[in-house]
């Protein structure tokens, strides 16, 4: 093996991957290395736009920010963001190339092989060394035929693997062994490292058990990670973000979990806000003491405004901004607080025409052209309590299908890459508005004028603490996340499986 990449499989889906990757390229970053991340394929509805405009996984765009380096396509070159139960776009290097169902996909796999070949020699071609995460698990015998992301591509970047179990759900070692000896014989020998994760307790109860699998499998066992309570971007399709709970803040932020949510990372700055509670919901009942209500981005803005409606969501979020509740919507979100959404061309769905909340003056045509940029925003303001925020600089970016017609009664708030016309538009009394931006939070000022406007009308004392930007958190977030896995890995074992070399059985004792 070379040394210059090593990769990060695991029993399966949600056992940690990401988090890892995230911590070790951190952690080498760090020790003075040049790294960068990669996964083959990448499935997910949280999405970002490069500089180039083109499209990847949030996951990888994490793990850059983690390495420190701008994110590229060439760290993933192919994402699937699912349309429905059965379909997904297919994304190559940034670009889609139409939707397929699985087994469309399957069969057209094979064909993916060479762009993901040649965009990883690209990217380990100009760093010391490439952090490679798989999906799911390499032992899925099923879909071995095809593979470009587990084994596969460990063999294509003649990459170490470092196995992952998960411990939290029970059966840890039966997962770790059963995987390892569904590979062959040449995989199997290509697992140089064993890593259990999320970990809760007295490691010394579990030692006879490491024991008995590293006489099992002869592969060491390099590092016992614990639960961790630190917040970094996870993966959409398996996040337990969604079923958290926070609870005793005096301002209470409701974000309605969608079907197809998309760039949800829009909000993972909300909660650490001063005296707020943010919460995703479901259900008509949680907005109704709710102060803020966000509707996100989505990947199916028509289904979804459908299923708000069926599920009484729609309702309740038209009687909230009535109450004088805050209600924004973010890209599809946006949309839905228009008057009517329409689809000629049936890019979104096979609904031509589907009536919104009407809470905002425009109506939204559909194109099967999508819109990826980064962008840059200025609140400009006539009117309102906006105008206290006309100057505010925003960054973000746009993934968007859709233009916007707007009538006579929106108030423009804000303007993106100094055009003359609004992205951004509220209603008169400024408590309900939106913008196609994602990261229209990340600064930190927006957010916390806005906690800040529900605090005044409430009654409550102001806070005056200097807003945490969202590029600041993810740092204090990384480091927080590296210090914990420096302590718990073998780093000297890492670092020998790095440079090809072998690790020693009972180096966890």
């Amino acid at each position: 093996m070379r040394g210059k990449s090593l990769m990060f499989q695991g029993t399966g889906s949600s056992v940690g991957k990401s988090l890892l990757c995230a911590a070790v390229l951190r952690i080498l970053r760090q020790d003075g290395l040049r790294v960068a991340p990669f996964k083959a394929q990448n499935m997910a509805l949280n999405s970002y736009a490069t500089s180039e405009g083109l499209e990847m996984g949030r996951a990888q765009v994490t793990q850059a920010e983690a390495a420190g380096i701008e994110p590229s396509v060439k760290m993933n070159p192919v994402l699937l963001k699912p349309t429905s139960d059965r379909r997904s776009q297919v994304v190559v290097n940034g670009r889609p190339i139409g939707n397929m169902s699985a087994v469309e996909y399957e069969a057209y796999k094979p064909k993916l092989r060479e762009a993901v070949k040649a965009a990883y020699e690209e990217l380990e071609a100009s760093v010391d060394a490439v952090v490679i995460e798989g999906a799911g698990s390499p032992a899925e015998i099923n879909l071995r035929a095809g593979g470009i992301v587990n084994m596969a591509m460990a063999k294509a970047a003649d990459a170490p693997v470092i196995l992952i179990g998960d411990i939290n759900p029970g059966g840890v070692f039966a997962a770790l062994y059963g995987t390892v000896k569904l590979l062959p014989e040449d995989e199997q020998a290509r697992i140089r490292g064993i890593v259990i994760n999320k970990f809760r307790g007295d490691v010394k109860i579990l030692e006879p058990g490491l024991d008995m699998l590293e006489d099992l499998l002869h592969i060491p066992v390099i590092g016992v990670i614990p639960w961790m309570d630190v917040d970094i971007e996870d993966e959409d399709s398996v996040t337990e973000r969604f079923e958290r709970r926070s609870a005793g803040g005096e301002v209470r932020a409701a974000i309605v979990r969608l079907p197809h949510i998309s760039n949800f990372t829009d909000f993972n700055l909300l909660g650490a806000e001063p005296g707020v509670s943010a919460n995703y919901v479901q259900r008509a009942s949680e907005l109704r003491n709710a102060d803020i209500v966000i509707l996100p981005g989505t990947k199916n803005t028509i289904e979804d405004l459908n299923w708000l409606k069926r599920r009484g969501l729609a309702d309740e979020i038209v009687r909230a901004a009535r109450r004088g509740a805050t209600v924004i919507g973010v890209c599809g979100g946006y949309q839905m607080l228009g008057n009517r959404l329409m689809d000629p061309e049936h890019s979104e769905s096979r609904i031509p025409e589907i009536a919104g909340l009407g809470l905002l003056d425009f109506d939204v045509t559909f194109h099967a052209e999508k819109r990826t940029v980064q962008s840059k925003g200025e609140i400009r303001s006539e009117t309102g309590w906006l105008k206290e925020l006309n100057g505010l600089q925003l960054d973000g970016y746009e993934i968007h299908s859709g233009t916007n017609a707007f009538g006579p009664g929106c108030a423009p708030f804000l303007y993106l890459n100094g055009s003359a016309e609004p992205d951004g538009v509220a209603n008169a009394a400024g408590n309900v508005f939106g913008s196609y931006l994602h990261g229209l939070f990340d600064s930190g000022a927006l957010w916390h004028a806005i906690v800040n406007r529900v605090r005044r009308e409430r009654g409550l004392d102001e806070t005056e603490a200097a807003p945490l930007t969202m590029a600041e958190y993810r740092e204090r977030e990384f480091d927080r996340l590296a210090d914990i896995v420096r302590r718990n890995l073998d780093m000297d074992a890492l670092y020998a499986i790095l440079r090809g070399g072998e690790a020693k059985l009972g180096n966890w004792k």
